[in-house]
């Protein structure tokens, strides 16, 4: 029995490697960047869906015994006319092999999609460019996450996360749209019961995001985060999430933070270090 592994974050290089291992009965592959040499080297259509699993892999496989896989694809949509669904995609599995899958179509724009197939259960532990539109199910195996969408996010959504990734270590959140007009009178539009609970979540990550986001993350009546040890953050929405680092409601989830990180300061203000004691 021959097994082999292979872990990447780099795309552009080949491993030729089959040659000598004639008797590879397991093989690992994940890599976590944007390729396009896959593309080069098939036709491939839109999206990577079950017919072209079968049709690319499965078919020159014909003693595989199991596949386990998470396939992200992008494309630009311009016809309105060829929108796809996740039941499309889905139909696209059927009177294959018996293993259950799901899948996520998300159109960001009006012509940017991105699509997600899985298997089941899910057993990565990195998922990526979650939106609105996930599945409802429960990853116990993923640790590391990347929110993003061009809709707003509600509170209810971040409570669906919590719940949907109960063992999330690491999230990175990027949204502009904020989910309501008015940042001071949230009350009025939004309900924050019940608390979203991250209880083992240690990293937070605020890309490109509304005050409203990290608002929704640093105030304790929104959301619980006993072992937060590294938060990334601007300065501006910082300082004013927290009211110049005097509100209550958001001192509790900053307590633990033993890393703070601040794009473009590294001297922080004796009141950032009152604010967060365990710098």
């Amino acid at each position: 029995m021959c097994d082999f592994g292979f872990l990447s974050d780099i795309a552009k290089y080949s491993v030729k490697i089959w040659d000598d291992l004639p008797d590879l009965k397991s093989f690992s592959l994940i890599c976590y960047s944007k390729i396009s040499e896959y593309d080069n080297l098939v036709d491939r259509p839109r999206f990577v869906d079950g017919t072209h699993i079968y049709n690319e892999i499965l078919s020159h496989m014909t003693r595989l015994h199991t596949f386990t896989f998470y396939i992200s694809t992008e494309n630009y949509v311009k016809d309105s006319t060829l929108r796809l669904s996740n039941n499309d995609i889905q139909e696209t599995f059927k009177n294959r092999e018996n293993q259950q899958v799901d899948c996520t179509v998300d159109y960001v724009d009006d012509v940017f999609v991105l699509c997600k197939i899985f298997s089941l259960p899910f057993r990565f532990d990195r998922f990526e460019w979650i939106t609105n539109n996930f599945s409802t199910m429960i990853f116990n195996s993923v640790t590391y996450l990347i929110l993003f969408d061009r809709v707003s996010f509600k509170h209810e959504f971040f409570v669906r996360v919590a719940r949907a990734f109960p063992l999330l270590k690491y999230l990175s959140v990027h949204n502009i749209k904020p989910p309501f007009w008015r940042f001071s009178k949230p009350h009025l539009v939004d309900n924050y019961s019940p608390i979203a609970e991250y209880l083992h979540l240690i990293s937070l990550h605020f890309g490109f995001v509304s005050n409203c986001y990290v608002d929704q993350f640093l105030n304790e009546t929104k959301t619980s985060l006993p072992r937060l040890i590294k938060l990334k953050v601007n300065y501006r929405q910082l300082k004013s999430v927290t009211e110049n680092f005097t509100r209550n409601e958001t001192q509790r989830n900053c307590a633990m933070v033993k890393r703070l990180i601040i794009p473009g300061l590294i001297v922080f203000p004796e009141d950032v270090y009152r604010y967060f004691p365990s710098l």
